[in-house]
């Protein structure tokens, strides 16, 4: 038998190996004494337990190998004074072995140690340790193996607890662990179960929610349609207020304009009438400080007298009565319909109110107050009325509206043209309007008639821009074709093409009461032209890109200009030569606008911003609002609010 490795341990070690135990009780009884000695003296060495560290042999059933020994091996007999009849005795009893191991060769090899039954003191002490009786066993142990070290037991006494007493155990052992499995499971059924409970009440409940929201899902759908039933015959009604409302608004507007012209015109007719009592031949100005538009359908033989007794003295200075008996002195015109020009001696009444303007707002107190959504596409051009708080938007969208600021009540609009809307102007009255379009066309609203009375033709390509001469009866056009034109209202006819620009015509402006045109072109140059003439009388040269836009300040003095680079500039009139220049690019420069105290100037830019330049300090600030570039800005009359209209198809007022 092969020995394993040797160790020292401190616990105690089973009595014997499957393979010792097997071999000791195959054994016959006759065996010697000295065997069984032998046989006793290895059981206690190997089964001492472990009061005292022992050495032991460690027998490994992986390393263990089994051999069967032949009887025939030669053996040396021991030397020394061994006889012949122990060496025959050793001999056979190794053949009972080798032949008890050929029997069962598998035996011993396919049991497992947990198969082989426990001794009785084994099974006494691990059934003590399992209770925990530690004094017992100490006692038991030094009890047993004193009377083992006496030889009062003998290992025929020491025999194997029961098979079925083991196994009674094991299945005892089997059954606890089964009930306590089984009690386990039993509180897993239970919560289980309790938690099935639960779901099944909530889902009844979400049943019954779900049917209740299905339920009033269909009465509101079915409140729904009723109430869209009940809309539809509303609907013809609302309709008709609307359009009655908006009439009563336009009808409110003309009264009031109506009302304003009445006094203005009572006032004259008293101040002429004192004048003629008294027989002096003083000028005497109406509202609008100049010969203005001649209605012949508003105009009463009261006012037309008036107006004819008053001519000869403003105008031509010659006895009416004289001219009648003479008519050779009457001027003669070739289109007799055609507009006299006005003379440049009439005084700006806006000045005044300019002058009210004592302290003007800094430029960077600007705030945001009010975003009015107007148009559906791209605002390209802001008008303001010359006396009310009315803007007019021309859009892209081929519209134009008029409304009242700052609170955004639509009061009118206007369609006609078929293409989008680049300018807009009011008339001196307040009671028309001019609008250029990408159409080629320039067309002259009447508020009162609702609706456009005069369509001006005669650009090539698109119309970039309009203004009003401010006595009424003129009109000028600036177009993509390089040209401008001066447009007779009364005759209805082109008076002037102004022929000079190298490039497109981007902007145009009458210089307040006066005859004086000022156009910006993409030539990257300035002109003023003498509106009587259509003579070119000055070219502003120094931009360095497309002018965009320019226009004068309220005195006249003064021109400000943009160009598609963002650079500003400020021009000096008398001296023709720029005054101040300012970088706000790289984002090109749209519009610009004077104050009516002339102290600030803003900027519509691509980038969508509003930059304002307050002059005296140099000061650039920018507001921020407008989701997409800004095309148009404008100041109200007293400087208190800024428009501003962008691509967004949004104006938006800062105050």
């Amino acid at each position: 038998m092969a020995t394993g490795n040797r160790a020292e341990v401190a616990v105690r070690l089973p009595l014997a190996t499957e393979e010792c135990d097997l071999v000791y009780r195959q054994r016959r009884g006759g065996e010697t004494e000295g065997s069984m000695e032998e046989a006793t003296s290895v059981s206690t060495s190997e089964g001492t337990f472990c009061l005292q560290q022992i050495t032991v042999t460690e027998c490994s059933e992986e390393d263990y190998q089994y051999e069967e020994v032949p009887a025939d091996d030669d053996f040396s007999l021991q030397e020394g004074d061994e006889d012949l009849a122990k060496a025959i005795q050793t001999i056979q009893e190794q053949a009972v072995d080798a032949q008890i191991m050929a029997q069962q060769p598998g035996q011993i090899s396919k049991h497992s140690l947990s198969e082989i039954p426990e001794v009785v003191d084994d099974f006494l002490c691990n059934f003590l340790i399992r209770m925990g009786m530690t004094r017992t066993l100490d006692c038991f142990q030094t009890e047993w193996y004193e009377l083992m070290q006496r030889g009062v037991l003998e290992p025929k006494d020491v025999g194997f607890v029961p098979d079925a007493y083991t196994c009674n155990q094991h299945l005892d052992r089997e059954n606890k662990y089964l009930k306590k499995e089984m009690e386990n499971y039993k509180l897993a059924a239970n919560k289980a179960k309790e938690v099935l409970i639960k779901m099944q009440k909530e889902r009844d409940f979400h049943k019954m929610n779900h049917k209740r929201v299905v339920q009033e899902k269909n009465r509101l759908i079915n409140d729904i349609k009723r109430l869209k039933t009940h809309y539809a015959s509303y609907e013809p009604m609302l309709r008709q207020l609307n359009e009655k409302y908006e009439v009563l608004i336009r009808e409110k507007m003309l009264t009031s304009l109506e009302r304003d012209r009445a006094v203005g015109q009572i006032t004259g007719l008293q101040a002429t009438l004192q004048s003629l009592e008294s027989g002096s031949n003083i000028l005497i100005h109406g509202t609008r400080g100049h010969k203005c538009e001649r209605e012949d359908g508003l105009e009463g033989p009261s006012q037309r007298a008036l107006r004819e007794a008053r001519e000869p003295k403003v105008y031509s200075g010659v006895n009416p009565y004289d001219s009648a008996k003479d008519p050779t002195k009457q001027t003669g015109k070739r289109y007799p319909k055609d507009s006299e020009f006005p003379e440049d001696i009439q005084v700006n009444p806006y000045l005044a109110r300019a002058k009210e303007c004592v302290r003007p707002l800094k430029s960077g107190v600007y705030r945001l107050s009010n975003t009015l959504k107007v148009h559906d596409l791209a605002v390209s051009c802001l008008a303001l009325h010359p006396r009310k708080d009315i803007v007019v938007t021309g859009s892209d969208d081929r519209l134009w509206k008029m409304w009242a600021f700052p609170n955004g009540n639509i009061i009118m609009k206007g369609e006609g043209h078929t293409d989008w809307l680049s300018g807009c102007c009011f008339h001196p009255s307040g009671t028309k309007l001019v609008t250029s379009s990408g159409d080629t066309t320039v067309r002259i609203w009447d508020f009162a008639k609702g609706g456009c009375i005069l369509t001006l033709e005669g650009h090539n390509y698109a119309a970039w821009d309009c203004s009003w001469h401010s006595c009424g009866d003129f009109v000028a056009s600036a177009s993509m074709d390089k040209t401008s034109k001066v447009w007779d209202l009364n005759s209805e006819r082109c008076r002037y093409t102004l022929r000079g620009h190298k490039d497109s015509v981007n902007s145009i402006e009458f210089l307040p009461f006066s005859n004086i045109i000022l156009t910006s072109s993409a030539d990257k140059t300035l002109s003023l032209w003498d509106a009587r003439t259509g003579i070119c009388a000055q070219t502003f040269c120094g931009h360095l890109h497309s002018c965009n836009h320019a226009t004068f300040n309220m005195k006249g003095d003064i021109i400000v200009s943009c160009d598609s680079y963002g650079v500003l500039k400020l021009w000096d009139v008398r001296k023709g030569a720029p005054m101040v220049s300012v970088d706000t690019g790289p984002h090109p420069g749209n519009q610009v606008a004077f104050d009516p105290s002339g102290q600030i100037v803003a900027l519509a830019s691509n980038d969508g911003s509003v930059k304002t330049l307050e002059l005296k300090s140099g000061h650039l600030s920018s507001l921020l609002g407008h989701e997409d570039e800004v095309q148009s800005v404008i100041f109200d009359h007293k400087a208190e609010h800024l428009l501003s209209g962008g691509s967004d198809g949004t104006v938006r007022i800062w105050n």
